[in-house]
């Protein structure tokens, strides 16, 4: 899995859910959205980079729904 590409379409999905009035909401649907719809390796991979880079190229808002939703994410 190309992390370049994992980080583009985290933040494109960033992106959408920052346009959300409730910000805590947003954060907690974007992990929601990580979960549901990417694959265990797709997850897999983006928790290898910001191992790996602490997150290089990732938007705040994705470290956020990360750090914050962890748990979900690793399952």
């Amino acid at each position: 899995m190309n992390a370049a590409n994992l980080v583009k379409m985290a933040n494109q999905i960033a992106d959408f859910f920052s346009t959300m009035p409730d910000h805590e909401q947003a954060v907690a649907d974007l992990a929601a959205h990580l979960k549901r719809f990417w694959e265990p390796r797709m997850r897999r991979a983006l928790l290898a980079h910001i191992d790996q880079t602490r997150g290089e190229g990732l938007s705040p808002m994705v470290m956020e729904a990360v750090d914050r939703h962890a748990g979900i994410l690793h399952a």
